[in-house]
């Protein structure tokens, strides 16, 4: 009996260490460690990790980027091509996490439940309150936050932008995801 209890605290100690999933993104200004709330909102966190473990944001770039706002990719390569998609996914965005400084949200359309790949990570210092929902107004669902790395994501939204017509907020040398995978 005591044998038993013993495996129950030793397998209950290996998930709290666990946690939540990780996902390390190299990009072409160094590395960002992201921190998936796959307990807060596990479709959309599901979602993003079948991404990575696909390997469908390799290559991909930050095409937006708006200092005091937001940095955004996942969804175009370096040529401004878009990338072929999975269905979008229902928005949790009721989730009680908020988009502030260093957390990622999906992108979407007007459609609330229009979210595919594209993501973006919160660069407001006071957050971006006016993407949490509102009574009546469904907003942008948080699903991970930086937790190594937020420098890099800082220097992202210094890079010159403003030469490609068509992405006037994107970077003039593309920044890309050069690997996103599990740690």
């Amino acid at each position: 009996m005591r044998n038993l209890f013993g495996i129950g605290l030793l397998l209950l100690s290996s998930l709290a260490l666990a946690g939540n999933p990780k996902v390390k993104l190299e990009t072409d200004m160094g590395t960002i460690v992201l921190e998936v709330f796959e307990d807060k909102a596990p479709i959309t966190a599901q979602n993003f990790l079948d991404y990575v473990d696909s390997g469908f944001y390799d290559g991909t770039i930050f095409h937006r980027v708006i200092p005091n706002f937001v940095v955004q990719g996942g969804g175009f390569t370096f040529d401004f091509q878009r990338k072929e998609t999975k269905a979008p996914i229902k928005n949790e965005s009721d989730n009680g996490l908020l988009n502030n400084y260093g957390t990622l949200s999906m992108a979407r359309l007007s459609d609330p439940n229009s979210a595919t790949s594209q993501f973006f990570i919160n660069v407001n210092v006071r957050g971006n309150p006016h993407l949490d929902p509102q009574k009546n107004k469904p907003g942008y669902a948080v699903f991970a936050k930086v937790v190594e790395g937020i420098d890099v994501v800082d220097a992202i939204t210094r890079e010159p932008r403003g030469n490609i017509r068509a992405f006037p907020e994107a970077p003039n040398v593309a920044i890309r995801i050069l690997k996103a995978r599990r740690l």
